[in-house]
């Protein structure tokens, strides 16, 4: 990727949310906190946030609008939760060395830093994203890579599909159908895929 991106710093890779069970495995064995948020309409909300009391798997609880955000303990006794109920996602982009909790998405990180979450990434068991603009094109919005890793890309987002792996290559929707964002995938002489949506 440094060979092809144009960025002035290493841009700060996202992780996606953690959507299967060995992911989550993997998040227990790598990572001590995660934030757990639900959305409180959904059918057993309330059940699902006292279970997790009474196990006291969080803390520092907020509530927004119709959502709770929590940090939660991440251990293996909490695997049985999988797969998550609906309206409840688990996400580590603020769990280090993902960041902290004032890291934005467009922040630079060192090299160091990035290798730290290279490895944490592990035998490819978690989706990271990373924007950048492509050397050649003229627009960098929606430029990056994805990792797909144990989920599948399918249009605008992931889906969970273990023993899959594949890169996600994006050249933004402003590039990607003209003449010269096509000449640059020839050009990239890379085994690429059939195209996607979004």
């Amino acid at each position: 990727m440094r060979d092809l991106a144009e960025w002035k710093g290493v841009p700060w890779p996202r992780l996606e949310m953690v959507t299967t069970g060995e992911q989550y495995l993997h998040a227990v064995r790598n990572f001590g906190t995660a934030l757990v948020s639900w959305d409180w309409d959904f059918p057993g909300f309330w059940a699902v946030r006292d279970e997790l009391r009474r196990r006291d798997a969080v803390f520092d609880w907020e509530e927004r609008s119709s959502l709770f955000l929590a940090e939660m303990r991440l251990r293996p006794d909490l695997a049985d939760l999988w797969p998550l109920p609906e309206g409840m996602s688990l996400s580590l982009n603020g769990t280090s060395p993902f960041g902290g909790p004032d890291s934005e998405p467009e922040d630079d990180c060192t090299e160091e830093e990035l290798d730290r979450m290279v490895a944490a990434l592990g035998p490819l068991n978690m989706n990271a994203t990373w924007d950048c603009g492509w050397r050649g094109l003229s627009d960098s919005k929606g430029c990056g890579v994805e990792l797909c890793l144990n989920s599948v890309w399918v249009n605008q987002h992931a889906e969970p599909a273990p023993g899959e792996f594949g890169v996600l290559v994006s050249l933004g929707s402003r590039v990607a159908r003209t003449p010269a964002g096509q000449a640059w995938v020839r050009d990239l002489r890379l085994s690429l895929g059939e195209p996607r949506i979004g």
